[in-house]
């Protein structure tokens, strides 16, 4: 009897990397409109990667089959 193989799900890998430690990287929020409102420190800010933790890194790493 053949096995179900496991997918990925293409959206969660389009929107997050997973570092060589394992950490869970996603984009910042809060760049996509009404920008020249925010101070030009935190439109450079939102340009770093942020960490996701706990318990939805986990999820994520399920989602992705890494986990």
């Amino acid at each position: 009897m053949s096995k179900i193989k496991q997918r990925t799900r293409s959206g969660v890998a389009k929107r997050f990397k997973i570092t060589a430690t394992g950490k869970v990287l996603r984009r910042a929020q809060n760049m996509r409109h009404r920008r020249r409102i925010k101070s030009k420190k935190a439109i450079r800010a939102y340009r770093r990667p942020i960490e996701v933790k706990g318990k939805w890194a986990r999820k994520i790493k399920r989602m992705l089959g890494i986990a």
